[in-house]
This record gives structure tokens, sequence and C-alpha cells, in this order.
């Protein structure tokens, strides 16, 4: 309904009669972009188009607002887990999801990076957005900080066989020494909850729709992306300051 509502704002207001609508009332409004529409039914994609690229254009506007306004928590989130190099120059931020299969298929392409560019600090923002399980294996992962074993967990969890449910989570939790009950515990704390959340915001005000989604400087690099060109997008932001 609103999107049919908008585009018939968009043809009134592209149709010759759009400065009387104001002194009409709402069915012969009606009846006048109907007319609009049979004399030429081209508008209607006229129409769409436009509201297209408005969409467009409020989004690249908020993409960017949020870069620069978000930046500090973009990179230096103290609620986020730091791989890499923790003094790096440059900043890769990476929204995932345990079960996304893409994401897996990304861990090499990001381990890669990571070999080849020892300047470089990793952000992960856990977006779980692929059901219970992708909920319960990032409250794990973010929870076995307080034990010191987020990136032997993350690793493991990223390379396991099947999705990631609760009894797959368990025992690779088990695998790599973490203290099961309090690893239950510590996924029930607040600063998780705010780091979901966090992630839901960011990645909604950035435009992503999908895991992963990469931010590297003022590049937004959603999906798959292979280790050549994230070299290629950390030196350009090394290169250029950012």
């Amino acid at each position: 309904m609103k999107i049919r509502n908008a585009v018939l704002a968009v043809v009134l207001a592209a149709a010759p009669f759009g400065a009387l609508a104001d002194t009409m009332d709402e069915d012969r409004v009606k009846e006048l972009v109907l007319e609009a529409i049979r004399e030429n039914p081209k508008i209607v994609m006229e129409a769409v188009e436009i509201l297209q690229r408005r969409d467009a254009e409020a989004q690249a506007e908020l993409q960017a607002e949020t870069l620069t306004n978000q930046r500090l928590l973009l990179e230096q989130d103290l609620n986020a887990p730091v791989l890499g190099n923790p003094d790096g120059d440059v900043t890769v931020i990476e929204f995932f999801d345990y079960n996304c299969p893409y994401c897996r298929q990304a861990m090499s392409e990001v381990q890669g990076l990571l070999d080849a560019d020892p300047n470089v600090r990793l952000v992960y923002r856990e977006w779980p957005i692929l059901g219970d399980g992708s909920v319960f294996a990032a409250r794990a992962a973010l929870a076995s900080r307080n034990q010191g074993k987020y990136e032997e967990f993350h690793w493991a969890l990223m390379g396991m066989d099947g999705r990631a449910e609760e009894a797959s989570v368990m025992r690779i939790a088990n695998q790599v020494g973490l203290d099961i009950d309090q690893l239950l515990d510590d996924m029930e704390s607040a600063e998780i909850d705010a780091h979901l959340a966090e992630s839901t915001r960011l990645s909604q005000a950035l435009g992503f729709n999908g895991t992963p989604s990469f931010v590297v400087g003022n590049e937004l690099l959603p999906g798959f992306v292979e280790e050549a060109l994230l070299l290629e997008v950390v030196q350009k932001t090394r290169d250029e300051g950012q």
C-alpha cells in the first residue's frame, strides 16, 4: 500500500494537473491519475525509477553520515573483538554470521589478508541473522572473550561442518577447552546484548542486507570478497590516510 501510494504521488506530481490537486477531492485525484496512466503507461515506470533513485540517494547519504559520525564506534568499539594486529594502521570491519556459507568461504580470504598484511586490525561484528542457532553461536563466541579464547573458538566455529546449533556449538566449546558453566552464564551478559544490538543498528545504517559485509576506510564491501581485493582496498585506505 505504501509503495502504491508513493507511486501515485509521484505520478500526480509529474502530471500536468499536479498543481490543481490541492483543490480536488481524493476520488477525483485518483481518476485523473488513472487517466494519465492510461494515456501514458510509461509514466508508472518513470515514477518507480524516480522512487528508486530517491531511495538510493537517501541510503547513500545515510551511509556517508554513518561512516563519518560512527567511525570511532565502527573501528574502536571496546565491546567488539579485535583480531590481527591490535595496533595496525588500517582497520577492517566484518559483519558476519556463523551459519552463513559465504562467511565460511570468506574465512580463508580473511586469514590470507591477516597473513599477508601484518598491519591490519580486524574488528568483528557478530550479526546473527540466520536463525536461533546463529544467535546462540554469536552469544557463545562473544562470551568466550571472558576466558581469552575468542579467536580460537571463532575459527573453530567458522570451520565447522554443518549448522551452528546449540549442540554443535557446545561440542566445539568443549574441544577448545572452554569452561561450559562459565560460558553459559556469560552468554546472558548485557555487553553481549549491546554488541548484537549495535551490529544490527550499524548494518542497517550502512545499508547491508546480508553477510558477510566489510567496511574498510570509506569503502563498503557487501558480500564475499577475495583476499586480493581486500588487500587492494586496505592499501588504498592506507595510502589515503583514512
